[in-house]
């Protein structure tokens, strides 16, 4: 075969040396050059002596299809409001408006280099926010570190809350009593090992058991990124500040506080655990058992009901998305 007919071969199956050879994008920790699927607002606010400024996706309901109803969505720990896009389409199709923001130190929004994160201070950004939008009342939906926040608001924000959906959330056990202490430089010299391809790697390895579909790669691109960005150091000590956050903030003692009526949706193969790589052996066995955990936290949780999705992992709504979208609007209807 000779070189001509090979390129075009490749051109025809999108496989030009060029593509192959074609750097990561870098950005900066702002994530300036992007894209969200929608435009991405910005709400500029004063915390902890600072100017800071949160981003977030505010998108209508389909024309026609309004029902009055609001659903805020909050990301996880590896995550941004742009990762919810499947799931903003199919809510606002359900006649839903929705609202995406990214936590400060997460996606757009601003990257403080001193901030105490805690998951109390994140709720009021977010319960502020949506009072600057005239949102009294929405329904919270929250997966992975987004979970811990999402029980989190709805503990200190009842009256704010019409129901809590909680999607794989991390935290449902004390990590601090599993793992060795922990300090924010020891989580900060691990991120600023992460590489483009250790991103890819933990979360085909972590999220969907070794298997990849080219879908997943629209959740690896920002992070993978910013591991190229001569940002990436700034990016990297926020993200230690929310490790510790979550280290030592577990949302087990809230659990038994929650009043708003709740939906737990687990994938039963997940064993994400915060820190598991550092307990002994035998300790790392039994964290992050979701299919023991989300059985407990209904339990912990009054009222609450559990929808198990057997064989699925961290994130049911990028891996699962018809099991986790009939969970969803079923429980939402």
């Amino acid at each position: 075969m000779n070189a001509r007919v090979l390129a075009a071969l490749l051109l025809a199956f999108g496989f030009t040396a060029a593509a192959r050879a074609a750097p990561e994008p870098a950005y900066d920790a702002e994530g300036n050059g992007f894209e969200y699927p929608w435009p991405a607002h910005r709400y500029d606010f004063e915390s902890q002596r600072q100017k800071l400024r949160m981003a977030y996706l505010d998108v209508p309901p389909a024309q026609g299809q309004g029902n009055g109803q609001v659903v805020l969505l909050l990301h996880g720990k590896n995550f941004n409001a742009s990762d919810w896009r499947t799931t903003i389409d199919s809510l606002t199709r359900a006649g839903f408006r929705v609202i995406a923001p990214d936590q400060i130190g997460f996606g757009k929004s601003s990257k403080p280099a001193c901030y105490q994160f805690s998951f109390t201070q994140l709720a009021a950004n977010t319960r502020a926010l949506l009072a600057s939008l005239g949102v009294s009342r929405s329904v919270v939906v929250g997966h992975s570190m987004g979970g811990m926040l999402a029980g989190t608001y709805a503990v200190e924000y009842p009256g704010a809350t019409e129901k809590l959906v909680l999607v794989n959330p991390i935290g449902l056990e004390d990590y601090s009593a599993l793992v060795p202490p922990r300090t924010v430089d020891d989580w900060y010299r691990d991120e600023l090992k992460q590489t483009p391809e250790s991103v890819r790697a933990y979360q085909r390895n972590f999220y969907y058991a070794g298997a990849w579909k080219p879908e997943y790669e629209a959740h690896t691109r920002l992070l993978a990124g910013w591991t190229r960005s001569p940002d990436w150091p700034k990016v990297a000590w926020d993200a230690a500040l929310t490790y510790d956050m979550i280290f030592t903030q577990p949302l087990v003692p809230k659990l038994s506080r929650i009043r708003v009526p709740t939906l737990l949706v687990i994938g039963t193969r997940d064993r994400t655990a915060l820190g598991k790589a550092f307990a002994p052996p035998e300790v790392q066995k039994a964290m992050g058992d979701y299919a023991r955990l989300g059985k407990l936290t209904q339990q912990r949780i009054p009222g609450s009901r559990l929808v198990e999705i057997p064989g699925v992992g961290h994130v049911p709504q990028v891996e699962a998305f018809p099991a986790f979208e009939r969970a969803l609007l079923g429980f939402l209807r």
